[in-house]
């Protein structure tokens, strides 16, 4: 029987009940849409993830103390911090932070409780890119003697003077008085931190009147950022202060106390998180695949019994047990193959309406849209084998008798 002829009878066998053949596709299209959409979801929380780090600043070298060594915690300095500013080549900035527990703020009238309290120096803005929209920041002069003033992240000074201008105005931290000279461009939630919501004030006044207590080698302060001069110089920058940190602490550098990491690695840390995720999602739209397979075989196998006198009638004119076989897994196959292109193009309208309506970020991964529909014509194939072989081995006898 030739190929096209063999294909017109796959097409009619399937249009004898076209309601069923829709039904038995709804598998497929589900397993299929669900691979893209989902590959599409795990792609776009990957990218929001790399993009809300780099927003934190550019060509950034992260130093902080080595989590899980004794002692640790305790060794990162504000002397490090000079150090690293002063004997560093090929940096164009460097701030240290250290935070205290959240204070209560007072000011205009207003009260704000838990309020967290950054103690940042005066390269703040440009290190972590995150410029001031009113009044301005303060100087390293300022920062150095604990200067008692304060630049407001946007949200507080929203809460605290509406459309006022704050600039200028005194608000209470705790029982710290100060003057706000600034207030920060809105900048909203950065990896869980809503950085409108902080006050920026000079690391000294921190350790002055928020952490008195003195440690004996000196302030420690929570994390250090540099900046470097350009991506090129960025192995530079840590091969330098590796070096620097490791004679200071008097440490060996391959057993340091602290860590120093770039922004490409804390990016391949929440992809390695991510990545679990989006396997696991990548099963789930396999078993979805799976359902839909076995939908084609159980349907394909009623349609052999249905058809056993059909079958027995083709042999009889002269149809070999290959023409059967090949007439039914081609139905299968059609089956398949229709339910992978619908299950496209749902699963690329899918990506992109959830997109278009913000509820979640969705990035389309090409190569996901042939490997779905590929998955789906193996599906068929796979599936259809069975019940096509049932039918190829009727004997054409038995056939013409069934009823």
């Amino acid at each position: 029987m030739k190929a096209r002829k063999i294909f017109q009878s796959a097409w009619e066998g399937l249009m004898l009940n076209k309601v069923r053949s829709f039904l038995t596709t709804l598998g497929v299209i589900i397993g299929v849409a669900s691979v893209i959409v989902m590959l599409a979801v795990s792609a776009g929380t990957e990218a929001s993830i790399a993009e809300q780090i780099n927003s934190l600043g550019a060509n950034l070298v992260i130093v902080s103390p080595m989590r899980g060594v004794p002692g640790a915690a305790k060794t990162l300095l504000i002397d490090d911090y000079y150090a690293i500013k002063e004997q560093t080549a090929g940096i164009i900035g460097v701030s240290a932070e250290q935070s205290p527990a959240p204070q209560t703020i007072k000011g205009n009238g207003e009260t704000l409780d838990s309020i967290a309290i950054i103690g940042t120096t005066s390269d703040f803005p440009l290190v972590r890119d995150y410029q001031v929209e009113f009044g301005r920041y303060f100087s390293t002069d300022e920062d150095e003697r604990g200067a008692k003033i304060a630049v407001l992240g946007a949200g507080i000074a929203a809460d605290l003077f509406g459309d006022s201008d704050p600039v200028g105005q005194t608000i209470t931290i705790a029982s710290t008085k100060v003057t706000v000279i600034g207030v920060m461009e809105e900048k909203g939630m950065v990896s869980d931190v809503d950085y409108d919501g902080r006050i920026y004030v000079p690391i000294n006044l921190v350790f002055d009147k928020f952490i008195p207590e003195m440690n004996i080698a000196g302030d420690r302060v929570r994390t250090i950022y540099i900046a470097a001069e350009s991506p090129e110089k960025i192995e530079s920058v840590i091969t330098q202060v590796t070096s620097l940190l490791s004679d200071l602490h008097g440490v060996e550098p391959n057993s340091a106390d602290f860590s120093v990491q770039t922004q490409q690695d804390i990016i391949s840390t929440q992809e390695a998180t991510t990545a679990a995720f989006r396997d696991l999602l990548a099963w789930v739209a396999g078993v979805s695949l799976l359902v839909g397979g076995i939908g084609i075989m159980n349907i394909m196998l009623v349609s052999v019994t249905e058809r056993t006198r059909e079958i027995g009638l083709r042999q009889a004119l002269g149809a070999k047990p290959f023409d059967v076989l090949a007439q039914f897994l081609l139905e299968a196959v059609i089956l398949s193959l229709a339910g992978g292109l619908i299950g496209v193009l749902f699963g690329i309208g899918g990506s992109t309406l959830f997109n278009m309506l913000g509820t979640m970020r969705t990035e389309i991964v090409v190569g996901s849209i042939p490997l779905a529909f590929g998955a789906a014509a193996i599906v068929g194939i796979f599936f259809g084998y069975y019940p096509a072989t049932q039918a190829a081995k009727l004997d054409p006898i038995i056939a013409l008798r069934h009823e």
